[in-house]
């Protein structure tokens, strides 16, 4: 499969995606946790359909130490039992944050006081712009179907 778009070998699409990436850096940065930044990018990625980012963020989450068990339940994780109470609060975020379209109103007030519970200000900002780049790369990917399968870890670092 060949995706429909050369990316790296447009000069507008690459002048966006070294601005999305500087978007993407400033949230990296943050205090937010760099498993729970993981967590976000593959849940998100994996409601979007992104094959190419789900590669991606699940091999990089592995290379940085995350476990088999918890890369596997991400998609079931309102039934696992090994993510921590924070964790949960970023993926329901991510879910309503990602399915806006779907759901009147978009993310609840119960969702973000959640998420506030585990985060502090900052954090939710590096949160929310997380959620939004994902979602950013992820569409630009599924429009362009990039493929999947081939990514290393640190290949774009």
């Amino acid at each position: 499969m060949d995706a429909r778009l050369n990316l790296f070998g447009s000069p507008v699409a690459a002048k966006f995606l070294r601005h999305i990436n500087s978007a993407g850096k400033v949230v990296a940065d943050t205090t937010l946790p760099a498993a729970t930044q993981e967590l976000v990018k593959i849940r998100a990625s994996q409601i979007n359909g992104c094959g190419f980012c789900t590669d991606m963020h699940t091999k990089d989450a592995a290379h940085a130490g995350e476990t088999s068990t918890r890369l596997n339940l991400i998609a079931a994780w309102r039934e696992a039992k090994v993510f921590t109470e924070a964790e949960r609060a970023a993926l329901e975020l991510t879910e309503q944050g990602t399915r806006i379209a779907d759901a009147a109103g978009g993310v609840t007030d119960e969702a973000w006081a959640d998420a506030a519970k585990h985060y502090d200000e900052e954090q939710l900002a590096a949160l929310a712009a997380l959620i939004a780049v994902i979602n950013a790369y992820n569409r630009l990917n599924v429009i362009v179907q990039q493929p999947a399968g081939d990514y290393q870890p640190g290949q774009f670092g």
